[in-house]
């Protein structure tokens, strides 16, 4: 059978009378293939349309009814093959026939025609074995012709090929599993007379990458081959003429480059002048440039594209320059500044914490907007409303996620006595904050995000849960907004009392926004009781059960209004003296005060879990040590801080709050040996955020003791001696005991509790677990605290789509001999999934169960009991394989019970389950259809609309 392109044939197959017309003419101009001969001809797309159907006949039979099907199928892939061939800008306009193979494959893939493409994946390796023996017996009869490159003055120097061969095989030195002779064959295989430099570069990286799936080593490989490209890049913007170096020389380079790094960054007004009067040699010095092959390619390519400085396009920063930046930028204003930079750049450059995005971008810059997320409320006139637009617009230009408060502006049909007319509501104002987040793309490095707040309560909340939906009236939807529905436990009673509810106004209700727990059930009778006496003008009353049900209904069909919870995250507020929290955040995790006057602010950073397990489980001492220099680093920020407005600014100083969080969760139970969905594993999320929470508690009172209290201090829980873990018993008594709630803990905490009282907090808060998932691809770990969703996939994000493959279980598999080619076509057939893999044992089905395999009460009781230590709360996503509104509606009934004070995402299988993509030639800005693609949920009402997992355009997943 013949399954080759591009008039490769090997063998006979049934005959063939036409191929189908393509839209690509033979001979597309101006694109060539190279052949694996080295000969460079026209690209022939009728040739793609000709082997697919000697592929489909050679599989399905020839007879005429199939010819005719086949036709069409065939017609409509090559289209697709075409069209992905010629979109790849990083590939120019010149294919290798591998690349064209590859494409084929993964067309047939993404079409469902499994038995042609596994046929056609098992020929293609037949036929590449049978290739490499016959090259390695020709290449050793004949010498390898003198190839060239072009430079881009357009002369010609011969191509180094020992050069060449030292980098890949520094690439690969002391990796298990990996071998160079693979890199560079394929490398070589892509090597053309007149190559560019920037091709040369390029080649190895695409060659390694080719080789994750089968050896998760080879993303690292992949990585210190494009680190090798940034030193190029990079030395030569510095030097002012070409310029390069090997791994091996640039240990010895750093100390020279980084001086003149920081001197080139201050003269190109990116760098603050400030770092220039450091004692650069004593930094330098401190440079660790074997830090350098840490990477995983995800991680470095994330880097390269998006937070590196560079000057038009052409990248200065290498590496341990970044860290370093980044931590010079937070340690300036200490007194030892250069001992307390090295502190910090050692602890970045281990990975054993990561600041947030927004500090990565901007510390040590002209503008440290540093802070990650900003929570505001609107007010109730069109000052207000209008100045909270223009603020969202200044927080997001410097990376910021936002949160808005827009409960207290009035509903539709309230009176305006300025005008004596009656109001639109709140959802026309939502719509101009929209396209204000759309405009205001964060200066260019990710979309402006921001999330709409509303109480269930208000008048406009149906019209509020319809924002997201794709029919209806589009001027009153915002596609790019969302939403979250702030509940209050009196709500949530009353859907399980199958009670009514009534929704207000708030311009005739005000006091119903500031109020929470007895009180607020309080007064929210007493507005029903003026309602029904006619003292009221705009309210209206539905079942409390029929609302529920249209917000897990929207949910189930937009993904949004997310759920959160008013009266946990108000009555287990440190600041309850201070103010009233309205609102989350954008990732659903920050709960600080806000008002009029006051704009909250938090600064977040992430404990790398996994880098903190050693034999005996946790490590204790190091983890103190790490949270202690992270707990320095955020209260810096505060400081150094850029800000925008006067009221964040205003409210950030006094009150200091940060956001400690965690990530790599996932990888810790892995490394444990700890199923998801196991009493174990509940255990451990419970005392390992025990333990983090006591060390940052403490690292805050020590700073207090140092730099003083925050301003706000006196009449805090913490003042009272109410730590995180007390305040359950406020949730309990507000409740009448209606929650089910943990109090297990193991550590001293009646000392620490004393301790807190008598020297005070340097931080109103302290503790939150943001979503994480940029640094943890910089780390290399899986985001903040969610399951695997699986174990081999694409990742799609702004950098492209790469191969993710779980380290941990090729490890587990290469042990037991399990891991072969066939392990790896049945992972991407199952989408990541062992448990329907037979030869796999029930005890790593049980380890390695992905998300959706997990019951979605595992991860919110998990939660539940990191909850209790954490003063802020946490972005939970829960997945739920096949959604109904019986299963919905049990898991977030369940989360609100247990006490949690917010939910993020609701993440669904789709009917179709995720394309079985080959993953060959996807990494990269090859932007081939990723295998973790929107996993969006199915309604029979509507077209699915939920948040994609690895979303490139979502905010929680960059």
């Amino acid at each position: 059978m013949s399954l080759s392109v591009q008039s490769e044939q090997v063998a006979p197959v049934t005959p063939v009378s036409a191929a189908p017309a393509v839209t690509a003419r033979a001979g597309e101009p101006g694109y060539q293939i190279i052949r694996r001969n080295g000969a460079v001809t026209p690209f022939d797309p009728s040739k793609i349309a000709v082997a697919l159907t000697k592929a489909f006949l050679a599989v399905e039979g020839g007879t005429a009814a199939a010819s005719r099907r086949v036709h069409d199928i065939v017609a409509e892939l090559t289209e697709q093959v075409v069209a992905n061939l010629t979109r790849r800008v990083d590939a120019g306009r010149t294919f290798h026939i591998e690349d064209v193979q590859d494409q084929v494959e993964l067309a047939l893939m993404r079409g469902g025609h499994h038995k042609v493409a596994r046929a056609y994946v098992l020929y293609r390796e037949d036929r590449a074995r049978e290739r490499a023996a016959a090259l390695e017996q020709q290449e050793k009869a004949q010498a390898v012709p003198e190839l060239h490159m072009r430079e881009s003055d357009g002369s010609r120097v011969p191509l180094d090929g020992a050069r060449l061969e030292t980098v890949v095989r520094e690439a690969c030195a002391g990796l298990d599993g990996v071998s160079p002779e693979p890199v560079l064959a394929e490398t070589r295989r892509n090597l053309y007379d007149g190559i560019t430099r920037d091709e040369l570069a390029l080649a190895p990286i695409l060659a390694a990458r080719t080789l994750i799936e089968t050896e998760p080593n080879y993303a690292k490989v992949s990585a210190r081959l494009l680190t090798d490209r940034l030193r190029r890049e990079a030395l030569s913007f510095i030097a002012g003429h070409p310029d390069e170096a090997t791994q091996t020389e640039m240990g010895a380079r750093y100390a020279d480059y980084f001086p003149a790094y920081v001197k080139a960054g201050i003269k190109a007004e990116l760098l603050d002048p400030e770092l220039g009067r450091f004692d650069l040699a004593r930094i330098a010095a401190a440079l660790k440039p074997e830090r350098d092959l840490q990477f995983d390619y995800l991680g470095l390519q994330t880097l390269y594209d998006r937070y590196f400085l560079h000057v038009s396009g052409t990248r200065f920063e290498l590496p341990q320059a970044f860290f370093m930046r980044v931590a010079m930028g937070l340690a300036v204003r200490e007194i030892d500044r250069e001992a307390r930079a090295i502190e910090f750049y050692n602890l970045l450059s281990s990975f054993d914490f990561m600041a947030s995005t927004p500090t990565l971008f901007n510390a040590g810059t002209l503008r440290p907007q540093l802070s990650s997320c900003f929570l505001t409320t609107v007010s109730d006139d069109l000052d207000g409303i209008f100045k909270a637009v223009r603020d969202n617009a200044l927080l997001a230009k410097y990376s910021g996620g936002l949160g808005n408060d827009w409960t207290p502006v009035r509903g539709l049909g309230a009176h305006i006595k300025g005008t004596n007319g009656e109001s639109q509501g709140v959802v026309p104002f939502l719509k101009v904050a929209n396209d204000t987040a759309i405009a205001v793309n964060q200066g260019g490095k990710r979309k402006g995000a921001v999330c709409a707040y509303l109480e269930s309560w208000h008048i406009d909340i149906e019209e509020f849960l319809d924002l997201r939906k794709n029919t209806g009236d589009d001027r009153r939807r915002t596609h790019d907004m969302n939403t979250a529905n702030w509940i209050p436990d009196l709500f949530m009673q009353r859907v399980e009392a199958g009670a009514e509810w009534t929704l207000f106004s708030p311009d005739e209700v005000p006091e119903l926004h500031d109020l929470y727990g007895k009180p607020f059930k309080a007064a929210y009778e007493a507005a029903e009781a003026r309602a029904a006496r006619g003292e009221i003008r705009i309210f209206r009353t539905v079942r409390a059960v029929d609302l529920w049900r249209r917000i897990l209904t929207m949910l189930f069909e937009t993904g949004h209004p997310w759920v959160t919870f008013k009266d946990p995250c108000n009555l287990r507020s440190p600041q309850q003296h201070a103010g009233v929290v309205h609102s989350s955040n954008l990732c659903t995790e920050i709960t600080l005060n806000t008002n009029a006057d006051e704009v909250a602010v938090c600064n977040l950073g992430s404990v790398n879990l996994p880098a903190h397990i050693g034999r005996d489980g946790l490590d204790f001492a190091r983890l103190e040590r790490t949270v202690s220099t992270a707990m320095r680093m955020l209260d810096n920020v505060i400081d150094i801080n850029f800000y925008t407005i006067p009221e964040a600014r205003r409210s950030n100083l006094r009150h200091r709050p940060v956001g400690l969080g965690l990530m790599g969760h996932q990888d810790a139970l892995e490394k444990l040996r700890l199923p998801t969905a196991s009493e174990a594993a509940v255990a451990f999320a419970d005392e390992s955020m025990e333990v983090i929470s006591y060390f940052a508690i403490s690292a805050s009172v020590d700073l207090a003791a140092e730099r003083g209290r925050y301003a706000s201090f006196e009449g805090s829980l913490w003042s009272k001696g109410i730590l995180p873990i007390d305040s359950l018993e406020l949730l309990a008594d507000a409740r009448e005991g209606d929650v089910e709630l943990d109090r297990t803990q193991h550590l001293d905490w009646e000392t620490l509790r004393a301790r807190v009282q008598a020297t005070g907090m340097r931080n109103s808060n302290v503790l939150a677990i943001a979503p994480t998932a940029t640094i943890s691809n910089i780390v290399g770990v899986s985001q903040s605290i969610e399951p695997a969703y699986s174990q081999l996939y694409v990742k799609a994000n702004m950098s492209g789509d790469f191969t993710v493959v779980n380290a941990h279980l090729v490890h587990d598999l290469k042990a037991r001999n399990l891991w072969d080619e066939v392990m790896i076509s049945d992972l991407k057939y199952y989408d990541g999934m062992v448990s329907a893999i037979d030869r796999v044992p029930d005890d790593l089905k049980a380890l390695y169960a992905t998300a959706f395999e997990i019951a979605p009460q595992w991860l919110i009781r998990a939660a539940a009991r990191r909850q209790k230590w954490i003063d802020q709360a946490q972005s939970l996503n829960l997945y739920i394989a096949e959604p109904s509104g019986r299963k919905l509606d049990e898991a977030y009934r369940f989360a609100w019970r247990q006490g949690l004070k917010t939910t993020y995402y609701l993440r669904a299988r789709s009917a179709t389950h995720v394309e079985k993509s080959t993953l060959k030639g996807t990494d990269g800005k090859l932007n081939a259809v990723s295998a973790s693609a929107p996993i969006p949920v199915e309604s029979p009402a509507s077209s699915p609309a939920a948040c994609s997992i690895n979303d490139p355009e979502c905010e929680a997943c960059q």
